[in-house]
């Protein structure tokens, strides 16, 4: 007999385990089906894709680094999700101080993907919200930008 056939341990779940990494990634990972399941009916390929719209629609244009910066998300990966949504024509490059400096807005496409996008992210939201216990969501909202903070510092 091999350890395969000899286990107890059910792969019919995810196996519990007492480390706050794993268990933060395994929910990040379930929350973010959820949205790219509602995304993927409006032409998003990822979440990231809508939170790049929005946050150019909130901020105006932004530089390339400071974009990923203000959604805290790294030079590689920032550059990859932003060529898709040039692709697309969502973005456009503005002119900074000098020829070097490059500052991205919304297009007037993407506005309109921006838009196409809202009804998705609050049925995500929605969706999310249902299926959690009574005060885990405001109690998550609050919380988890809370745990990013801390979590930088540690």
């Amino acid at each position: 007999m091999n350890a395969r056939t000899s286990s107890n341990i059910s792969l019919a779940k995810p196996l519990s385990t007492p480390c706050f990494c794993a268990n933060l990634r395994r929910a990040s990972r379930a929350v973010t089906r959820v949205y790219e399941e509602e995304f993927r009916n409006v032409g998003f390929t990822g979440a990231t894709q809508y939170h790049v719209l929005r946050a150019l629609g909130k901020i105006g244009s932004a530089r390339q680094q400071d974009l990923g910066v203000l959604l805290d998300i790294d030079e590689t990966t920032i550059a990859r999700t932003l060529k898709p949504l040039f692709h697309k024509a969502w973005l456009q490059h503005e002119k900074g101080k000098d020829r070097r400096e490059k500052w991205i807005a919304l297009a007037p496409a993407g506005q309109q993907q921006l838009e196409r996008g809202r009804p998705a992210w609050e049925r995500a939201q929605a969706r999310i919200k249902k299926a959690l216990p009574a005060g885990i969501w405001d109690s998550l909202i609050d919380s988890l930008p809370k745990v990013a903070e801390y979590g930088e510092r540690a």
